[in-house]
């Protein structure tokens, strides 16, 4: 193979015992003063975890063993590996220790898997500048070009732009590699493993090795100079480079790559949207701790397992919010699993008395009941029409204080609270004074008639200073929560006519919307629908939906006007790449009949979430939300996944609705109250007396605005007006390209 003075390297494949192939029209040449985009199409095998641009190389100048290499894509995260033996963490843009743990596959070529079904084969990066395979393949070569075809595989895992390689004008050892596709792409230097994710990039030197997919595809990159002990025949043939060069040649290379960068951080820019890298977006859950009289008008994240601490900053996990001297607890969910609740929540045991309010039947409902404390109580509500399930996912709490509601997202299993993306909202009310006894609000009207609907058997319990008294839905009525920060949309399975059409379902949030008055910015703003299960829906229910949720005036009295909905929601390269692998989309349960609807496709937008730290926690959270950039209209966080069932249809010419499943969410809204006071039920000589104050509206009072974490006013959370929420993805989001495949039940069959 002739080497020309314009390459300063080469990827050569190795085998499986790291034996560099001979054959050197499989290798990729590395060419200096360019940026060298390595993609799918460039490798011999097809693997659609690589991206058509997944990896750049760049030459270092000032450094000619080594290049710089970038992978592209934010929404994965790097790792590094410190030694052998390290254990494994994670975190969206964080730093992953150990080997990472990926699904095995065949990557092969046609006659290996022919042969050997369970061979893996690995292509290594070589550093002398080319590409080849890791085993001997007459029948497949490589080329030496790093942009189109480059390689004698197929894999939908590979983009047509991999990765570039930029030979660098100071170091002719090195190379600037890109990842300029949408998977990761891992380099190994001497013991050390690094991840890197697409637009990111690396200074890679001789020896170092790069995985083109995780794990799969390995190639070892060999410099031309500055190799000594396995350099190849042909390397001897290439002149060296002087190693004094003219100055002004020097600074001709430097601003040549400079302008390489620039023009590849563009095409990035161009190919992946636009990617905000602002200090007020970068790990911005980093900054999110509200002060405690805020806490209740914001909700928070569930501390996920593995991420690094930044990403779990005010997040919470079970033992957060169960705590204290609880006398009753009501507990609603749709699958519990006993065993793990009691070992992670010992704070349960004590409680005298327990109200577990669930979904489960058949085996899982026996061993609940085995697994169950005495002194606890089961119940299932009533579900009057076929294929409806208790979905709500709250806990109501009394304390010789007063009552503690939480609602949230999460089943009460262990994935739910340790691997998946969650929110949870949470406020305390005081008991009511003796003159207030006969007082309520929209809370406590939404509050009780939803418990009333579910029906539980009424039992006695004994209180502090009150005795004996029944423990039904019309006891909730005891607290006072004039405080409350949220509004409850709740639904209730039935047919709902009359004036219940609007106290259920996407009417009731219809109908709480339409009192509201908003910013004139929210106009014909979008919609985000973020979910974890998808119903079966058509054109019709969408439109239908889609009234509901853009309701609402702005300040001039004026319809907010129709919004147009987006659907956030992970591709199938989010659930192989996840904290659990394929696992994970067990949360995402949702046929692809569903899924893969012709007129959907205008909806979907990817799950991004590095601002959190939450790129690879799989979304078990369920939102809905109306925004323009970073300033949010109204925000819901709920139990509810996007389905007729869950939300309820119009039926009999708009006069009926029909709703199939509990669910509970709470709705955060722009508002001109402003609480006095912070109230709580578990801080010490804490009171409802000196504690809570109710709610002050004033003519002067500005009205709240909600914002998101990558909002500019995100940092200030003292500001009375400005209510940070941590919405876990990326606003606006960004919309699927062609190379995105919608996750859904049958979508791994296809990889």
């Amino acid at each position: 193979m002739q080497t020309s003075s314009s390459q300063v390297g080469f990827l050569v494949p190795l085998n499986d015992a790291l034996k560099e192939e001979e054959d050197n029209t499989r290798r990729i040449e590395i060419k200096k003063g360019v940026v060298n985009v390595i993609g799918r199409d460039d490798l011999p095998f097809s693997d659609k975890r690589l991206s058509r641009k997944h990896l750049s190389l760049t030459p270092l100048p000032h450094d000619h063993a080594s290049v710089q290499l970038i992978v592209n894509e934010r929404r994965n995260c790097f790792g590094m590996r410190f030694g052998p033996g390290s254990d494994f963490g994670s975190c969206a843009m964080g730093v992953e220790l150990g080997r990472l743990k990926y699904p095995s596959a065949v990557n092969s070529f046609e006659h290996i898997i022919n042969r050997a079904k369970d061979k893996k084969i690995d292509i290594f990066l070589d550093y002398e500048g080319t590409l080849s395979p890791t085993v001997d393949d007459p029948d497949h070569a490589f080329r030496a070009a790093l942009l189109t075809d480059d390689l004698p595989f197929s894999d939908k895992r590979l983009s047509r732009k991999h990765l570039s390689l930029t030979p660098l004008p100071h170091d002719h050892a090195s190379v600037q590699l890109i990842v300029e596709g949408t998977n990761p792409v891992v380099i190994r230097s001497k013991d050390q493993r690094k991840k890197l994710l697409s637009r990111e990039k690396l200074t890679i030197r001789d020896g170092d090795i790069i995985e083109l997919i995780p794990g799969h595809y390995l190639y070892k990159y060999k410099a031309f100079d500055g190799v000594t002990k396995r350099s190849s025949p042909n390397t001897q043939k290439r002149p060296l480079i002087d190693k004094v060069e003219d100055e002004s040649i020097k600074q001709k290379r430097l601003r040549q790559v400079s302008e390489d960068e620039s023009l590849a951080r563009r095409l990035q820019t161009e190919m992946n949207g636009d990617i905000q890298d602002t200090e007020s977006s970068v790990e911005a859950i980093r900054y999110f701790k509200p002060p405690k009289d805020k806490m209740s008008s914001t909700f928070r994240l569930m501390r996920v397992k593995g991420l690094q601490p930044w990403a779990n900053t005010s997040s919470v996990s079970v033992g957060d919010v169960i705590q204290g001297n609880v006398l009753v607890a009501v507990l609603s969910n749709y699958m519990v699993d006993m065993d793990w609740l009691l070992s992670a929540c010992p704070t349960l045991k004590n409680i005298p008395q327990v109200l577990v309010v669930h979904g489960e039947s058949d085996g899982r409902l026996e061993n609940m009941k085995r697994s169950k404390p005495a002194n606890w109580i089961l119940h299932k509500p009533p579900l009057p029409i076929a294929w409806g399930t208790h979905h709500s996912k709250a806990m109501f709490l009394v304390y010789p204080q007063g009552v503690r509601i939480i609602v949230h997202t999460a089943n009460l299993i262990y994935v739910d609270w340790n691997n998946k993306s969650q929110g949870l909202w949470m406020q305390d009310f005081p008991w009511k004074k003796q003159d207030n006894l006969n007082t309520g609000s929209a809370f406590e009207t939404d509050l009780v008639d939803y418990l009333s609907a579910l029906k539980w058997p009424e039992f006695s319990v004994k209180l502090p200073e009150l005795g004996n008294v029944s423990f039904n839905s019309s006891f909730f009525k005891r607290f006072d929560y004039s405080s409350a920060t949220v509004r409850l949309i709740a639904s209730v399975p039935g047919y709902h006519t009359g004036s219940n059409i609007k106290k259920w379902g996407h009417m009731k949030l219809r109908s709480v919307l339409q009192e509201c008055v908003f910013d004139k910015e929210f106009q014909n703003s979008p919609l985000i629908y973020q979910f974890s299960s998808l119903g079966s829906l058509d054109e019709k229910w969408m439109t239908e939906f889609a009234f509901s949720m853009s309701s609402g005036v702005s300040d001039d009295k004026k319809p907010l006007g129709l919004g147009e909905p987006l659907i956030v929601w992970p591709t199938v390269e989010d659930i192989r790449c996840s904290l659990e692998g394929y696992a994970a989309g067990s949360c995402v349960p949702s046929p692809q009949k569903n899924v893969e609807k012709a007129f959907l496709k205008k909806y979907w937008a990817k799950w991004k979430a590095s601002h959190s730290g939450r790129c690879r926690a799989m979304p078990h959270i369920k939102t809905f939300t109306r925004y323009n950039g970073q300033n949010l209209a109204w925000f819901l966080l709920t139990s509810s996944n996007l389905s007729k069932a869950a939300w309820g249809a119009l039926q009999k010419n708009n006069t009926q609705l029909m709703i199939r499943s509990y669910e509970l969410g709470v709705l955060f809204l722009p508002s001109s109250a402003t609480q006095a006071h912070a109230f709580s039920c578990t801080e010490n000589g804490s009171t409802s007396e000196n504690k809570c104050g109710p709610s002050i509206k004033t003519p002067e009072a500005k009205r709240t605005k909600l914002v998101s974490l990558a909002s500019i006013h995100s940092k200030r959370m003292d500001l009375p007006d400005v209510i940070t929420l941590p919405v876990p993805y990326e606003l606006p989001p960004q919309r699927y390209t062609s190379e995105g495949y919608v996750y859904s039940f049958l979508s791994l069959m296809y990889f």
